[in-house]
């Protein structure tokens, strides 16, 4: 599906604006009364154009919003994406006063479908927009291959220390035991959280926090029999666990809290879904605008509809 006038297209909207230029000349020099309705047409079918390329140029900013990889990228292509519209909100009120006094009923319905269609491509983009700069989703992936996976190696690293003395007997393989346990429960929560910010459903990321949830509830009891082992009270490598054990849980926090609000998420499958369908809501009427303005007779003039493609 197109957002907007392919190579092609533009290449017919230059044609044509140079064809009405030509027979305007002519016009003027041999039907001086028919110069003033060329010339109103040529208007109207330039502001149309212009108005189509309004579109494309939108669409392609809002995309580079929903896409960039930085906040300040993405408030670029948003501020871009506005004043793009605006400029199309100038052209559309420009053509709406060219239509009440020269157009046909005909391309005043037409015109009609395109502004409403507008104003429902407009609230989907705002709602884009809005969504793409927050990026909650890179920031929550930046979280845990930064910060949480830090975390997460200074934790390994204090467990392995930790039972790295001990001796070749139950109670020290229990140790072992206990310090594996913990350091496999929490690589199992940290291996949940990338899908989780990658998925799109609520009910899927409530079963993956339900599985963390049961993996932590495991780490804890290992970790707590860590704790209780007899040799091990006032240990600086048992405090370094605990701390940093506490401090990945408060990493892991933050990055589902981001992870749920979405933003790369839900802006990236509006864009690909609800708002190109707004869009050939607004371009199907317009294009049949622009060819109902060419069919309009001139005296003297005699031209057929733009080829088909």
């Amino acid at each position: 599906m197109k957002n907007g006038p392919s190579k092609q297209d533009l290449r017919w909207m230059a044609a044509g604006v140079v064809i009405l230029a030509v027979l305007m000349l002519f016009l003027v020099r041999f039907h001086p009364d028919s110069s003033r309705q060329l010339a109103v047409k040529a208007t109207r079918v330039d502001l149309v154009a212009r108005m189509q390329l309004a579109l494309a140029a939108a669409s392609e900013a809002q995309m580079g919003a929903v896409l960039a990889v930085t906040d300040e990228d993405s408030r670029a292509f948003a501020v871009q994406a506005r004043a793009v519209t605006s400029e199309l909100e100038r052209e559309r009120e420009e053509l709406t006063r060219l239509l009440g006094s020269d157009g046909t009923q005909r391309e005043r319905e037409l015109f009609g479908q395109f502004s409403d269609a507008l104003v429902e491509l407009r609230r989907i983009d705002d709602e884009v927009l809005r969504l793409a700069v927050k990026n909650t989703n890179l920031k929550a992936y930046g979280l845990l291959f930064g910060p949480a996976a830090d975390t997460l190696a200074e934790l390994d690293a204090a467990l392995a220390r930790l039972v790295a003395r001990s001796p070749d007997s139950p109670e020290g393989r229990r140790k072992v035991n206990l310090a594996n346990g913990a350091r496999i429960g929490v690589l199992r929560v940290h291996a949940l959280l990338a899908p989780h910010i990658a998925e799109a459903s609520d009910p899927k990321m409530d079963r993956l926090e339900a599985t963390m949830r049961e993996q932590e509830q495991q780490v804890q009891e290992d970790l707590d029999g860590l704790a209780r082992t007899a040799a091990y009270p006032g240990d600086a490598n048992l405090a370094a666990v605990s701390s940093s054990y506490a401090r990945y849980g408060e990493i892991k926090a933050q990055i589902l809290a981001l992870s749920r609000e979405n933003t790369n998420v839900r802006s990236l499958a509006q864009s690909m879904g609800e708002e190109r369908k707004a869009m050939l809501l607004c371009l199907t009427p317009l294009d049949a605008l622009k060819q109902a303005i060419l069919d309009e007779p001139i005296a003297g003039v005699a031209y057929g509809r733009l080829p088909t493609r």
